[in-house]
């Protein structure tokens, strides 16, 4: 071990910089420099006077001045795709992002860009990467963007209708999708987001013989590496499956009990707090919504709803659902986008709708786009035709409003990486929004 030494020299493609410890902490341990110390931040090895790297200088004098300042400030000369290349080596886009874009405020959001895809006709999701990126699925295609919003090669399932896709990491997509009959080719699979290639294939067992499955819905927890998705199979593999991020193996499954609907669910979503999974099937899917925690460690239903025998009124209809652990509440919309919440302590209690958050009267378009929920941060957004909702405080009022007629009406959108991506139904055509950093002083 070295004798701690605070300055610290470098010479990066054939230029010298001269910097300081203090200074190189502010990367993190995870990043190129983190490497290069102990815990304590003193050198590991004093073998010469300076280090060499063979990266470029000009990116990486940029990346230093980062550091130093906390500010990014990218010469017009320096092409931005050449600057983010070189942030990757040094393990420093996390910081290169929060420089340019500031802490995500649904409040704040401004329209950055549209992105036009490579098919027309409706898509199906989009899906924010833990990187800022994205994908987009449609028909049997999954176009994967990186933060740059530059497009890897595409996923393509050979005509199999995509139901669902999710990030395992910024490398990693699953994608669940329909059997088509007599094939037995449906169910899951996970491919690399950057080559498109498929990394493995979730099969669904039941009675010591692998079933044919279609696969819907997903959701996954990032404390024990598992992924949940809605199945339905050809005789009594209904219900929902889990299998393991790492090995891949199923570990578990929940039939559907008797008059209860799982295997067609819509949205799941893991409560980290609760260790429960909320599943909703829900409107036009199924004549009846139905909406149940479920806790695997007990094998029980622990709490649900269903609309089964309430007023068939079109007002009512739950068209998302989404639990917010919280307020104990889980959240509704219905397709005029107003919004319910139920108890979770209640055990299934009434829908108390809050017509106050309505933006449009009347009816839906022809061909409509149903409300989408989402968290994040603690504030509620909805989607509605053209525009987002956002909703803020502890009786969720609306506090503003994201809207970009270009592209039609918003079939789905999606939050992650400090971005918000709105998928519209014309052409693909999906739009980004982002929070301004705050103004240099």
């Amino acid at each position: 071990m070295g004798i701690q030494k605070d300055r610290i020299k470098f010479n990066v493609g054939g230029k010298f910089f001269e910097t300081t410890s203090t200074t190189l902490a502010n990367a993190g341990r995870n990043s190129f420099f983190g490497a290069m110390f102990d815990h304590q931040w003193n050198l590991q090895t004093l073998n010469s006077d300076e280090f060499f790297i063979d990266r470029n200088p000009d990116c990486f004098a940029i990346l230093l001045d980062l550091l130093r300042t906390g500010e990014l400030y990218i010469p017009s000369h320096i092409p931005e795709k050449l600057l983010y290349r070189e942030a990757m080596f040094y393990g420093l886009l996390d910081h290169v992002r929060t420089a340019k874009r500031g802490q995500f405020n649904g409040n704040r959001l401004r329209f950055s860009r549209s992105k036009t895809g490579q098919a027309p006709g409706d898509g199906t999701a989009i899906r924010a990467g833990p990187d800022g990126g994205c994908c987009v699925a449609h028909g049997s295609m999954v176009h994967v963007y990186d933060w740059m919003l530059e497009e890897h090669p595409p996923i393509s399932l050979d005509y199999q209708r995509i139901n669902d896709v999710g990030w395992i990491d910024s490398e990693t997509v699953v994608v669940t999708a329909c059997e088509r009959l007599g094939r037995g080719d449906g169910g899951m699979a996970l491919f690399s987001a950057s080559s498109g290639e498929i990394r493995h294939r979730f099969q669904v067992n039941h009675e010591d013989q692998v079933k044919s499955y279609t696969a819907g819905a997903l959701s996954f927890s990032t404390e024990d590496y598992k992924i949940f998705s809605s199945c339905k199979g050809r005789s009594n593999e209904y219900g929902i499956g889990v299998w393991d991020q790492i090995t891949g193996k199923q570990i578990d499954f929940y039939y559907e009990p008797i008059g209860w609907s799982l295997g067609d669910a819509d949205r799941l979503q893991w409560l980290h707090g609760t260790n429960c999974l909320l599943v909703a099937t829900l409107f036009p899917r199924k004549d009846n919504c139905y909406i149940s925690l479920l806790d695997f460690r007990e094998k029980s239903m622990v709490w649900c709803w269903s609309d089964i025998g309430a007023p068939a009124t079109d007002e009512r209809r739950v068209r998302d659902a989404i639990a917010m652990e919280e307020t104990n509440n889980i959240c509704v919309v219905n397709e005029y986008e107003d919004l319910g919440f139920m108890d979770l302590r209640s055990g299934g209690g009434s829908v108390r709708w809050c017509s106050r958050s309505r933006l449009m009267k009347g009816k839906m378009p022809d061909e409509p786009c149903y409300p989408k929920l989402a968290l994040h941060e603690g504030q509620l957004f909805s989607s509605m035709n053209d525009s987002i909702s956002v909703f803020s405080g502890p009786d969720w009022v609306l506090t503003s409003r994201l809207r970009r007629s270009y592209g039609g009406s918003i079939c789905d959108f999606s939050i992650g990486g400090d971005r918000l991506f709105a998928l519209h139904s014309e052409e693909n055509v999906f739009d980004i929004w982002e929070t301004p950093p705050p103004p240099i002083t």
